[in-house]
């Protein structure tokens, strides 16, 4: 493999989520050139399986996109936090159910071209009730819907979060094993 060798590495922008950087490179052919990076704490999901097989969904607004999803809950890692433990947190400020048993499913990074976000996704078919506590700026209502309504609103472009897409495949095909 040929080798790339970070130069340098300027901190342009510091958020609340994420910090963007300006890294300059040395390319194989020692050429000079810029590349961006927006490195990431790290995020969390879970796929919540309730008594009845459906799965809770979380409709959100997105700034980004400029518009309503559907996705499973997640969210950032705390400070010192482990994904699994963000996972199940997660589930209980979004939903408004809490988890004993979790399973890990998938890992991904949703970005490489320049994003160093990594999400652990998990699932449970334990959820017990508890109660939402959704951040000040969250608005998030809860649907529910069977793991083949999912796949559909997949392929039919309902859903388009790269990592719902990724979660319900993975989890689909872990149920055909």
């Amino acid at each position: 493999m040929e080798e790339y060798k970070r130069v340098k590495r300027e901190l342009k922008h510091k958020g609340a989520i994420v910090e963007f950087y300006s890294d300059t490179m040395e390319l194989p052919n020692k050429k000079i050139v810029e590349w961006d990076l927006i490195n990431h704490k790290g995020a969390a999901a879970i796929i919540p399986v309730d008594e009845n097989g459906k799965i809770l969904m979380v409709r959100q607004y997105r700034n980004a996109i400029e518009k309503y999803t559907l996705e499973i809950p997640a969210g950032g890692k705390e400070p010192e936090e482990d994904m699994m433990t963000c996972a199940i947190r997660e589930l209980e400020e979004e939903t408004g159910y809490r988890t004993e048993h979790v399973e890990h499913l998938i890992d991904l990074y949703t970005t490489v071209a320049f994003c160093n976000e990594k999400i652990g996704i998990y699932y449970s078919t334990e959820l017990i009730p508890s109660k939402q506590h959704l951040d000040d700026d969250e608005f998030v209502s809860v649907e529910r819907y069977t793991l083949e309504e999912l796949v559909e609103m997949i392929f039919n472009g309902t859903i388009e979060d790269a990592k719902t897409i990724a979660a319900i495949m993975s989890y689909k095909a872990k149920r055909s094993l």
